[in-house]
């Protein structure tokens, strides 16, 4: 298989030139579902299984599970910053770095699936509730050198669970362990 197909099975995200109702009740709903969806796939895998990368020179399933819990945490987090302050610039973290971190590499999953199922289940409640004003609301993203609106960064993160699902399933399907 071709790297970059295992690198971002899904494709990247791309911003549609014009944000709908729909697009967004899509993404949350999305955002809203990743918690089961990602316990259906990952709770019968084994610790080797958890061990394996999902391509050569990529995280382990472990890795990516817990970076799901870390970087949800963190966009729940700019979230509640880009709706309570005048355009804040964010601060960014080195994922990469966090993915290398003991408990990262070496934690049971089942701490991270259950950060992923509260911070998603108040993340969703939240979504749910905002004003057309507070999806136009933004936030600097220092990394990126750009602005983010609040309707955008909920497709970027519907997009992020579901990137990070199919690069699990595709470990899995490539393994034959279904």
């Amino acid at each position: 298989m071709d790297i970059e197909k295992r690198k971002y099975p899904i494709g990247k995200f791309v911003k549609p030139t014009t944000i709908t109702n729909y697009m967004i009740k899509m993404w949350i709903s999305d955002i809203s579902t990743f918690p089961k969806r990602l316990l259906s796939v990952v709770e019968n895998l084994t610790d080797v299984q958890l061990d394996t990368p999902y391509r050569p020179d990529g995280w382990t399933i472990r890795q990516v599970i817990h970076h799901c819990a870390d970087s949800h945490m963190n966009s729940l987090t700019r979230l509640k910053l880009a709706l309570t302050e005048n355009q804040p610039t964010i601060k960014p973290y080195y994922e990469e770095r966090w993915a290398e971190l003991f408990d990262t590499k070496n934690m049971p999953i089942e701490p991270s699936l259950k950060m992923i199922s509260g911070i998603h289940e108040r993340w969703v409640v939240l979504l749910n509730n905002l004003t057309e004003d507070q999806y136009a609301r933004t936030f600097i993203h220092p990394e990126h050198g750009k602005t983010f609106r609040v309707d955008e960064n909920i497709g970027v993160y519907a997009w992020h669970c579901n990137h990070h699902l199919a690069h699990i399933i595709g470990t899995i399907q490539r393994n034959s362990w279904g």
